[in-house]
């Protein structure tokens, strides 16, 4: 049985559970960047404090792209905070004041989620679903250059 956009509907649900996972992830991941965004203090604040609004205002699109994907795939996007927090590999951060603990913690947030992306990426060739195949491309290309830039801003 396919669905409305030509994919198999079992293999499009088992994607579309799996992006939802990554919802979750991103949206952990986007209140922990607004976090390190309102609390940043130190000789750094004000690179960081606009970089870190940077990347959460990316992680927002991203966000937004992967619900309306899963909404593609014919599937319920995750939109409840205890949906994000359940669902989530990522953890909630709080009180991080320290701008390399909050670039740290980046880096920790953002290798979680490139596993993720990379798993749906295979899946998602496995299952001709070029949509989403192309979407992971896109966020494992974006992902990878901020991990190295951030890595580098450490050493």
């Amino acid at each position: 049985m396919k669905n409305l956009i030509g994919l198999d509907k079992t293999e499009a649900n088992v994607l579309s559970a799996m992006l939802n996972l990554l919802l979750a992830d991103y949206q952990i991941f986007y209140q922990n960047l607004r976090g390190l965004h309102w609390n940043i203090q130190g000789k750094e604040f004000f690179e960081l404090h606009q970089k870190f609004e940077e990347f959460y205002q990316e992680a927002v699109i991203n966000i937004d792209e992967i619900a309306e994907r899963i909404l593609t795939l014919e599937a319920e996007p995750l939109h409840t905070f205890s949906d994000y927090v359940n669902n989530s590999k990522i953890k909630e951060e709080k009180g991080i004041t320290n701008g390399f603990k909050g670039i740290k913690m980046i880096i920790k947030n953002l290798s979680t989620i490139i596993l993720l992306e990379r798993e749906i990426l295979c899946v998602a060739a496995d299952t001709n679903d070029e949509g989403t195949a192309s979407l992971m491309s896109n966020y494992i290309g974006q992902t990878e250059k901020t991990l190295w830039m951030l890595s580098a801003y450490l050493y």
